[in-house]
């Protein structure tokens, strides 16, 4: 049950935005276990000025290009599996023209209970009722 929020510089084009939402999603699915079709992501575009980024914390180089991509998911991925996700998106995202070192990735775990999608039950509920 992931949601992805990518926090994007304006000046990205749509299209090298979207390759990076496919490169994340498609991460989530292969080393993570998530649902193909679990898939609800947001692009939150930055004006200049709005995001005050380290250029080299981490022993990095960030250029004006610099992602930040937050997503949070129920708890239960490996340490392993959190490591080859942060693989997986950089390197298809590289595929696509991104610098590794413009993508930042923060995981953030909870529960089933934390969830909602939709007519106000619980998405513990949900499932229970779909057992």
């Amino acid at each position: 049950m992931p949601l992805i929020r990518l926090y994007v510089p304006t000046h990205l084009s749509t299209e090298r935005i979207q390759h990076l939402a496919q490169a994340v999603h498609s991460g989530l699915v292969s080393t993570c276990g998530v649902p193909e079709k679990d898939k609800f992501v947001l692009v939150l575009r930055q004006p200049p000025g709005s995001m005050v980024l380290d250029p080299d914390y981490g022993d990095v180089s960030r250029s004006g290009d610099a992602s930040i991509v937050e997503i949070t998911f129920l708890a239960g991925r490996t340490d392993e599996q959190k490591r080859q996700f942060y693989q997986w998106v950089c390197e298809r995202a590289q595929a696509n023209g991104w610098r590794p070192d413009d993508i930042m990735l923060a995981l953030m775990e909870n529960q089933h209970i934390d969830w909602s999608l939709g007519r106000g039950l619980a998405f513990d509920k949900v499932e229970k009722a779909h057992d």
